[in-house]
Formats: C-alpha cells, sequence, structure tokens
C-alpha cells in the first residue's frame, strides 16, 4: 500500500489568451481551441500528459464527450501514433467519473463517484500507485486548484483571444506557487507549458 505521498495529482487543460476553456457559446464551443490541439507540438505534449499515470479523473460532461471520441481512435490504424497512444491508455485506464447525475459508468472499466472532488482524489491518493490525471475536466480542476491538491499543470495555450466563455482560474482561488519544468512553441504560435506546484 502506497502512502498518500506516493500518487501525484496531474491536471491538463487548453486554454485561450484570456485563459478561458470554451467561448462565447457554451461547453461545447471550442473553436479558438480545437485548431491547435492536432499540431506537432500538441499531440508531443499529449504523450507526456499521460505518461506514468495509472487513472484518469474525468467530469461527466468530458467522460460522455470522450467515449464519443477516444476508444474509436485507439483502434484506428491510421490515426496518428501520438493520439492512439493516449486513447489507448484512456480505454485501459482506471477511470473515475465524477457526477451528481449518472447512475452507471460510460466506459468500461470506469466507476461513478457521486462525492465532493477532493474527497474523491484525497482518497485515490492514499490507494494504489502510478499519478492520477485529470483529463481536461475544469469543473474538477477549479475544486483541485481551490484545495490546493494539484501537483502539475499541463497547460497548451492557445494564441486567440475567445472573447467570452468559461474561465479556468476564477477569482478567490487560494494564492499558490508554481515553477515552469518545460515550454515548447508551435508554428501557428500555440504553446505547451508544464508547470509544477512549489511547496
Amino acid at each position: 500500500m502506497s502512502n498518500s505521498t506516493d500518487r501525484k495529482v496531474r491536471a491538463n487543460i487548453s486554454l485561450t489568451l484570456d485563459g478561458r476553456h470554451s467561448g462565447p457559446g457554451g461547453p461545447g464551443d471550442l473553436g479558438a481551441i480545437v485548431p491547435y490541439a492536432v499540431t506537432e507540438v500538441a499531440r508531443d505534449h499529449l504523450t507526456r500528459i499521460w505518461e506514468g499515470a495509472t487513472t484518469a479523473v474525468l467530469g461527466r460532461l468530458n467522460a460522455e464527450g470522450f467515449l464519443g471520441y477516444w476508444p474509436s481512435v485507439a483502434d484506428d490504424e491510421n490515426a496518428d501514433p501520438r493520439d492512439r497512444g493516449y486513447a489507448k491508455w484512456l480505454v485501459d485506464a482506471e477511470k473515475v467519473v465524477l457526477s451528481r447525475t449518472l447512475t452507471r459508468a460510460p466506459w468500461e472499466r470506469a466507476r461513478v463517484v457521486n462525492a465532493p472532488v477532493a474527497d474523491v482524489v484525497t482518497e485515490l491518493k492514499a490507494t494504489g500507485g502510478g499519478d492520477i490525471l485529470v483529463n481536461n475536466s475544469a469543473s474538477v480542476i477549479k475544486a483541485l486548484l481551490a484545495a490546493d491538491l494539484l501537483d502539475r499543470l499541463y497547460l497548451m495555450i492557445c494564441p486567440e483571444i475567445a472573447g467570452g466563455g468559461q474561465r479556468l482560474f476564477d477569482d478567490g482561488l487560494p494564492a499558490s506557487k508554481w515553477t515552469l519544468t518545460r515550454q515548447e512553441t508551435g508554428a501557428l504560435g500555440e504553446m505547451a507549458l508544464i508547470y509544477d506546484r512549489v511547496r
């Protein structure tokens, strides 16, 4: 049994220059983000995100959205090997779906948990091995930032201003310090950044 300090909690998300993870059209408005998700830098970043992680934590929206997309990529021999690697990892990994409304898990190797994010992640940290990855689920990432439970942030910064939509960094989060451990800039001006929490 690992102790709670072994497992790191990591999160990945793409943001516009004005700090938004979706545009003014709502959660599905990803027009300022999608063009940068398939660049060389983004695909290399995607590989770094999941390596060493054994558990995926997802909000309901992402769990349902990912289910419609990633399993087919895992089976597609013509897909980019980096996309396929992530897809296979996601299909095979333990998945914890945080939801108040789902009654059964939308994926194999997944379980639905209706409990506060911080409690669920604290419990995951105390059991098992390998890192815990929060996959692009802004509501979960916000809750972990509020509870100061994130150890690493993988950010893709897209060089567009959305002008509206949901922000990741809301007012009222506790102050925290981070160190930049990796940075890469792509041909379109997108930036892949890895920040580690300074404790």
